[in-house]
C-alpha cells in the first residue's frame, strides 16, 4: 500500500491510498481518498478519488515530535567525508520544521556557501515504543520513504554541530508516499539514486549516488533498535538511515530527484533565499 497525503485546489491536506499503473490496477494513477490519519487508527474510503496529476503530493507525514538522523552509515560516504564509520551509530536530529513534500522549493539560505543533497531511505514508525529488540523492530515499523538530508557543509564545518547546518528549514523533502508493504529484507536491499540537472532537461541530469541499501553499515533493525534505547519513538517519527557516496553540491536554478526501488522518486527545485 502507498499512503500518500495531498491537497486538491485550496482543500485542507488529506490522507489517501495511491494506486499506480504498474500494479494493473482498476484506477491506475489515481489517489483515492481515506479518512482520518493512518497513524493514528483505522481509517475508511470516503469514494473520493482523484488522478495524479490532479493533486498536490505533500509531505507524506510530519513528525509530531522528531526527525532522527544516522550520519555515516556507508563506508564510502564516511571515507569521501574524510572520515571513518564511528564505533557507534552517530546520532542527531533534525526539526519537523524542516520537512518539506515532492515539488517544494529546497531554499538556499543567504550567507550558505556549500549545499548538499544527501539521498537516503526514511522509515516511518508507527507506534510508540522504547528499548525495542532488534528482532522485534518490524512491529513498530509502519512504512518507508524517501528522503533527502540536505545539508550546509561549510555551516557543518564552522559549528562545531550539526543543528544549523541539517535543520534549516526546507532542509528534509520527504516522499512522495509512504510504502506499507516492504518487510525489513526488502526495505534492506534496495537501490538509491540521486540525480542532479537543469530542470528544462531532467534526461541529461548527472547522476551523483546510485547505491544501495544492502550497503548500509548497520541495517534497519539495528538501528531503530539502538535509538530506542535512549529515547522514545512516537508514531510519526522518521527515522533516516544515511546516505551513500556521492554527495555534492546543489545550487539554485537547479532540480534534485532522489529514487528508490520500489518506492518512487522525490523531486525538487533548488532556490535562492530571497
Amino acid at each position: 500500500m502507498r499512503i500518500a497525503r495531498y491537497a486538491l485546489d485550496a482543500s485542507e491536506p488529506q490522507f489517501g491510498i495511491v494506486e499506480l499503473a504498474e500494479d494493473n490496477g482498476e484506477h491506475p494513477d489515481t489517489v483515492a481518498a481515506i479518512t482520518g490519519d493512518p497513524l493514528a487508527g483505522p481509517v475508511n474510503y470516503t469514494g473520493e478519488r482523484h488522478a495524479l496529476d490532479e493533486v498536490r503530493l505533500l509531505a507524506p507525514v510530519i513528525p509530531r515530535s522528531k526527525i532522527v538522523a544516522v550520519g555515516r552509515n556507508y563506508a564510502a560516504h564516511a571515507q569521501e567525508m574524510g572520515g571513518e564509520v564511528p564505533e557507534n551509530p552517530l546520532i542527531f536530529l533534525k526539526p519537523n520544521t524542516s520537512v518539506i513534500g515532492p515539488d517544494d522549493p529546497i531554499v538556499k539560505p543567504a550567507g550558505a556557501q556549500e549545499l548538499h543533497h544527501e539521498g537516503e531511505l526514511a522509515v516511518v514508525i508507527g507506534r510508540i515504543c522504547k528499548q525495542v529488540p532488534v528482532e522485534r523492530v518490524h512491529e513498530v515499523v509502519f512504512g518507508y520513504t524517501i528522503a533527502n538530508d540536505v545539508t550546509c557543509r561549510d555551516w557543518q564545518a564552522s559549528d562545531g554541530q550539526w543543528a544549523r547546518a541539517k535543520g534549516s528549514d526546507t532542509f528534509c523533502p520527504l516522499g512522495p508516499w509512504i510504502v506499507t508493504h516492504l518487510d525489513l529484507a526488502e526495505a534492506g536491499d534496495l537501490q538509491v539514486t540521486t540525480v542532479v540537472g537543469d530542470p528544462r532537461d531532467m534526461d541529461a541530469a548527472e547522476t551523483r549516488q546510485d547505491d544501495s541499501t544492502a550497503l548500509m553499515v548497520r541495517g534497519i533493525s539495528e538501528l531503530v533498535s539502538h535509538i530506542s534505547q535512549s529515547m522514545t519513538l512516537l508514531p510519526g517519527d522518521v527515522v533516516l538511515t544515511g546516505t551513500p557516496a556521492g554527495v555534492g553540491p546543489i545550487e539554485p536554478g537547479q532540480r534534485v530527484v532522489v529514487s528508490i526501488q520500489s518506492i518512487g522518486e522525490l523531486g525538487n527545485p533548488v532556490v535562492a533565499e530571497q
